[in-house]
């Protein structure tokens, strides 16, 4: 069998010696050797001892661009929801890395700060891409945009938590339902009625029985007219 890629040999030396010592008190020439390599070699893979734990957020991101890049207006939230999905399976493939991780960065704060303001970043993001699609200026539609972003990070961040605490056993499935609830909090707004077409209803209360309402209802019904 051929020897694990530096890379990953890296980043297994690197969680295994935060199990043993802890994350302040493993340095990067500690993962180094751990893993048969130089110095060199660890900084050719990774920019520091925080990089070892965290996913490439930068090739990630740039896939959520590149997915959203290729959407018409029509299906911006199909892309939306795509792209959440790519997010998790990176998170499914990495397997048990990731629970690591995730354990690791509940006991450490600054790696605790590290992925909110990761999070922020995928956040942002969203927000960019919905407001572009709403093409509203106004503060009513940022603040709309700024919500929606939200929610969609809310929910991914949702099932992935489940799954990495070994709650799901079908995280895909969960966050497509998940996207779906979030998008049904923000219904696509349809067109403007035509300026004198359509139908207009009141509804108003009367002391009258209904029986002898519904003829002068019908009427007006029947001939358009109003009174």
């Amino acid at each position: 069998m051929s020897k694990p890629a530096a890379r990953i040999r890296l980043a297994e030396a690197a969680f295994a010696l935060f199990d043993e010592r802890g994350y302040e008190q493993t340095t990067v020439e500690d993962i180094a050797e751990r893993a048969g390599v130089g110095r060199t070699t660890f900084f050719r893979h990774y920019r520091s001892k925080e990089a070892v734990i965290f996913p490439n957020h930068d090739r990630l991101l740039a896939l959520i661009g590149d997915r959203l890049a290729t959407s018409s207006h029509s299906t911006a939230l199909v892309a939306v929801s795509d792209a959440v999905r790519l997010v998790l399976l990176h998170y499914i493939d990495e397997g048990d890395l990731a629970r690591r991780r995730y354990v690791l960065t509940s006991k450490v704060a600054t790696l605790r700060d590290r992925e909110i303001a990761s999070v922020a970043r995928y956040q942002r993001l969203f927000r960019e891409f919905i407001s572009d699609w709403m093409g509203d200026p106004t503060e009513s539609a940022s603040l709309r945009a700024e919500l929606m972003a939200a929610s969609v990070v809310a929910a991914h961040n949702h099932v992935l938590r489940r799954w990495l605490r070994g709650e799901s056993t079908d995280p895909v499935g969960e966050v497509d339902d998940a996207m779906q609830e979030v998008l049904a909090l923000f219904p696509v707004p349809g067109p403007p009625p035509e300026p004198g077409g359509g139908t207009t209803v009141v509804a108003f209360r009367t002391g009258q029985d209904i029986d002898a309402l519904l003829p002068a209802l019908r009427r007006l019904v029947e001939g358009g007219g109003t009174s």
